[in-house]
């Protein structure tokens, strides 16, 4: 099984009303994100952005959206094992994606898609904020407090 089929498979399996999104893929990456699989959103919303390539008009939205997911899998993997010679090591590649993050979805804010992309820099702003007045040594992330993306035009099923 391919990757594209494996992430086919995976979309239809979260469940979900499909047409409350353009693609099930950006809807599957919000169930994703805000259960705190952001490993899984990644690849999710990964596979939306390559199947539209970079003539796609929200290629750099969805990248954004991809980079988002990534800072946050270094915050939960650093948050798990902070004391990992690897996983340890994790908060400043997670500063450089929230980073890349913001410069793909600044131009499309204040909304996009439904989305509060103004919201979602905020939250990339915080998180940066504190890592770096922490000089690298604190991680914002608690799994205590997963942060939640919701569009407004979707409904993300409990």
């Amino acid at each position: 099984m391919t990757k594209h089929e494996r992430m086919e498979t995976f979309v239809a399996g979260l469940g979900g009303d499909p047409a409350l999104a353009a693609y099930p893929c950006y809807q599957g990456y919000f169930r994703c994100f805000n259960e705190g699989r952001y490993y899984e959103a990644h690849d999710v919303l990964e596979h939306l952005w390559l199947r539209g390539g970079r003539t796609d008009p929200e290629h750099a939205f969805y990248k954004g959206l991809i980079q988002v997911a990534g800072a946050f899998v270094h915050l939960q993997k650093q948050h798990a094992r902070p004391d990992h010679a690897k996983d340890g090591r994790r908060l400043r590649p997670a500063v450089r994606l929230f980073a890349l993050a913001t410069a793909n979805l600044t131009p499309y804010g204040p909304r996009h898609l439904g989305l509060d992309v103004d919201g979602v820099l905020a939250l990339c702003a915080a998180h940066v904020a504190a890592i770096v007045a922490s000089d690298f040594a604190r991680n914002p992330w608690s799994p205590h407090g997963v942060p939640r993306l919701v569009p407004e035009d979707m409904t993300t099923p409990a």
